[in-house]
């Protein structure tokens, strides 16, 4: 019998399911399932590897996995190209291997978010496979259909006839031509990925039905990938020009017209149907603090909480591939303040991250991943991080203080972003590969997904598996950034994770207590009150919500340069408590001062 076929198990959601609000609780830990670990030596991770690992899970304390897709699909988008929403890939394993490690996690007290990409499908799903069969077919209007525009000189289907001037997220037009039925689709993304039609109820019910299927198999909620690009405007304008000469169509779908909408619907038909508390986050590239607010606002029955980019993209010149400005810092800590200040002090919630499986390390990014100052730059990232007002999230390797990989040749890179990007760049004279290198290293996507370092030997894939992996492992594996060498190691990154992560639980003001930014702030010119030279000091405040500053109050402070600062009495109170620190006691720089890359937690 077919796996799909076979009945359900019961519900087994993890305890405390029911709780309200448990995800703001924890910290959330996302896995890359094909860079993971690979149990059965084909080179590619899989579930079994994920089970396999599941100890590691539980000794770093995070309350919640998030996998990226493990579903069938072609791999053209490394699974974000989804074939069949009702199954597993079989190079990650089986839909038994799945319920074993949905119990397994369970079983450590640690809920399983699936990632759930409905704004577009593969083009070998079955249903586009039937809506592109012909113009008659029922489930034409499933997928988004139209005619070329008349153009003189061209004929149907050549560049330039396009239904508009929208790209794609990946390079050139966001429509593709279909010989067989004369007719353009819309694809946001790879033209593998073509946009399903949710103007349609009948699409929308599907999505809906195959939630429920997982949520009967014990799944605790969704990660929604791009899910506020899912609202397209009527007609299909055309988008402002872009530098290519086409129109930008994530200016034109970004929190579309239908789209709150749509979760609210999503939420009656799916999750209150359940008496368990699910989570739900939206990956929504382009929102602003307001729609945020509207999604994550607990009475308007949407998601829990929303991914943004504001923060990750503030380097950006133009494409994201040209080379980075320097950041300063007030901007990046001016950003997230931002975002508390309107979206979470209003009553919504926020995702905190650095890293996911589409962004470079932020050590290599906004730390100092020099070796002599890897490991604390690591550790004050993640304490500046968990101390904001949101639910932390940790990306595999992250725990490790994982850097970039040093790119040297085309070869090495599996991200379709970056190959259609130096194709076309190529194409049209805008730069050859070695000149483009310097902003693809940087920001390239393979960086978050070379193979989980389990041990320092390189050269034999660095515990990942037995068979060459199917990115290369960093080197950086071999100089410490692993697990056999950090885990229960006193100093080791991932023991600073593991204490942050144990605090949450046991410090309330890290969960519920208000939020202020004491610096830096650009408006201070020169820094922080009382500090002298560039603003390198980050500095948050968190109190109990409606009580002053005198009362008890946590204040997460970190140097960021190499070099040492003295600190006022607003940021160090005499006689405050050091809670937590990225350095042993006898190396602090002392007491309203500190070190290279220092960061300290106080109680005041």
């Amino acid at each position: 019998m077919n796996d799909n076929l076979r009945s359900m198990p019961p519900l087994a959601h993890a305890p405390g399911a029911d709780q309200p609000d448990w995800w703001k609780n924890g910290v959330v830990y996302q896995i890359y399932p094909r860079s993971f670990a690979d149990a059965n030596g084909d080179g590619i991770g899989d579930l079994r590897g994920i089970i396999n690992h599941v100890d590691h899970l539980a000794a770093l304390g995070i309350q919640t996995v998030w996998l990226s897709p493990i579903y069938p699909s072609p791999q053209d988008d490394n699974g974000y190209d989804i074939a069949n929403y009702r199954d597993i890939e079989p190079m990650f394993g089986t839909l038994d291997d799945f319920d074993e490690l949905i119990e397994k996690l369970h079983a450590h007290g640690i809920r399983l978010v699936m990632d759930l990409v409905v704004n577009h499908s593969s083009d070998e799903h079955e249903w586009f496979v039937e809506s592109r069969s012909s113009r008659e077919n029922p489930k034409r209007d499933w997928y988004i259909w139209r005619d070329a525009r008349e153009v003189e000189g061209l004929k149907p289907g050549e560049r330039g006839t396009e239904p508009n001037n929208w790209d794609s997220a990946f390079s050139g037009p966001g429509w593709q031509w279909d010989e067989e039925t004369e007719q353009f689709y819309l694809h946001m993304f790879s033209r593998k990925q073509p946009d399903l039609n949710w103007e349609n109820p009948e699409v929308r019910e599907a999505v809906y039905d195959m939630m429920r299927w997982w949520l009967d198999r014990g799944v605790d909620g969704f990660r929604m990938d791009v899910i506020n690009l899912i609202s397209k405007p009527e007609g299909l304008p055309d988008g402002p020009p872009t530098q290519d000469g086409l129109g930008s169509a994530f200016e034109m779908v970004m929190t579309g017209p239908r789209f709150h909408e749509f979760m609210q619907e999503m939420r009656r038909e799916v999750f209150d149907r359940y008496p368990k508390t699910f989570v739900n986050v939206g990956e929504t590239p382009g929102i602003t603090t307001h729609d945020a607010l509207l999604t994550s606002t607990p009475s308007r029955g949407e998601l829990e909480m929303v991914f943004q980019f504001e923060h990750v993209g503030l380097e950006h010149e133009g494409h994201k591939f040209n080379p980075s400005r320097p950041l300063p810092l007030h901007e990046l800590a001016g950003n997230l303040a931002r975002w508390d200040r309107e979206v979470a002090e209003e009553g919504g919630w926020n995702s905190l991250y650095f890293e996911n499986h589409d962004q470079p390390r932020s050590v290599s990014r906004w730390g100092d991943d020099d070796p002599a100052w890897r490991v604390r730059s690591a550790k004050a990232l993640a304490g500046m991080l968990h101390a904001h007002r949101g639910t932390p999230y940790v990306y595999q390797g992250q725990e490790l203080g994982q850097v970039n990989f040093p790119w040297e040749r085309l070869e090495q890179f599996r991200d379709i972003e970056v190959l259609n990007y130096v194709r076309e760049s190529e194409q049209f004279g805008h730069g050859s590969f070695e000149e483009l290198l310097p902003g693809i290293s940087d920001m390239n996507r393979d960086n978050a997904r070379t193979p989980m370092p389990w041990t320092a030997a390189v050269d034999s894939g660095a515990g990942f598996g037995e068979s060459e992996p199917w990115i290369a492992v960093n080197p950086s594996a071999a100089e410490g950034v692993n697990a056999a060498d950090q885990v229960g190691v006193e100093g080791s990154v991932f023991e600073f994770y593991r204490a942050l992560i144990a605090l949450r639980k046991s410090e309330p003001l890290l969960v519920s207590g208000g939020f202020e930014l004491l610096g830096p702030v650009e408006s201070m010119g020169e820094g922080l009150p009382g500090q002298s030279g560039p603003s390198r000091v980050w500095a948050v405040r968190r109190s109990a919500a409606g009580e002053g500053s005198d009362a008890s109050s946590l204040i997460a402070v970190a140097n960021f340069s190499r070099e040492a600062v003295e600190l006022s009495s607003d940021v160090w109170p005499e006689g405050a408590e050091v809670v937590l620190s990225n350095v042993a006691e006898g190396e602090r720089a002392g007491e309203q001062k500190l070190g290279g890359w220092e960061f300290a937690l106080l109680k005041a």
